[in-house]
């Protein structure tokens, strides 16, 4: 058994996270991931059977989810477009190795895996993209934001996104990890229903605003003893 995530939208279009215990297929095939998938969707919609759920990572076997992925989900900006990971993975900036801007030119699997290195050794201080400075708290501020400019940009994703209000990212553990696309896609179709994407994407200030309430990242506690941040959509 394994437990993950997912990320859906309630009655009153705000987003919500609920823990699942699933069966896991061990392994690091695509297939034994796929597996996975569909066990945990299964036992999500024994509890919410009218939910549109999608899977949303390399390992998903709809399209959207895919497309929907970091690693492919494309950014423009005025230098270029980029996945989402390289502008995550190269907008980190360290206090001993500083800023990690050359990584923007890096395949996204490459990126994450030189950050992997850093974060064993070095301490994350910030973010900064083109030399924009993002601080560090909340913690998924600078993640959420490029991604659902991402999303933004890309209009026939946007167009197929709201036709699911709940989603999973298989690779995604809270234990380890603090970003999740899975969470960002919900965080979208709850300022889509809430007509609020245009206050929200107008700047990355409005983003804080709207989304986390201009405040300093407050903290609530799991179940399980782990700490989650609480959004104001949440």
């Amino acid at each position: 058994m394994a437990q993950r995530i997912v990320f859906f939208i309630d009655n009153n279009n705000k987003y919500q996270q609920k823990k699942v215990d699933f069966q896991w297929f061990p392994g690091f095939a695509k297939k034994q991931a796929q597996k996975s998938v569909a066990s945990l969707h299964k036992t999500f919609l024994e509890k919410y059977p009218t939910a549109k759920i999608l899977e949303v990572s390399t390992a998903a076997k709809e399209k959207l989810g895919l497309q929907l992925s970091a690693f492919n989900l494309q950014v423009k900006t005025t230098k270029g477009s980029y996945s989402v990971e390289q502008l995550f993975q190269s907008g980190k900036v360290f206090e001993e190795h500083g800023s990690q801007n050359a990584l923007l030119y890096t395949p996204s699997a490459q990126a994450k895996k030189a950050i992997k290195k850093l974060n064993k050794n070095d301490k994350l201080v910030g973010f900064q993209e083109f030399g924009v400075d993002f601080p560090l708290t909340p913690s998924t501020y600078f993640y959420n934001w490029i991604y659902l400019k991402g999303i933004q940009q890309n209009k026939e994703l946007a167009e197929q996104l709201p036709k699911y209000d709940a989603f999973t990212d298989i690779y995604f553990n809270p234990q380890k990890s603090i970003n999740c696309q899975a969470e960002a896609c919900s965080i979208y179709i709850s300022l889509f229903k809430r007509n609020l994407l245009k206050d929200a994407l107008k700047d990355r200030k409005s983003f804080l605003k709207v989304v986390y309430g201009n405040q300093n990242e407050t903290k609530k506690r799991n179940s399980d003893g782990s700490k989650y941040e609480q959004l104001k959509l949440l």
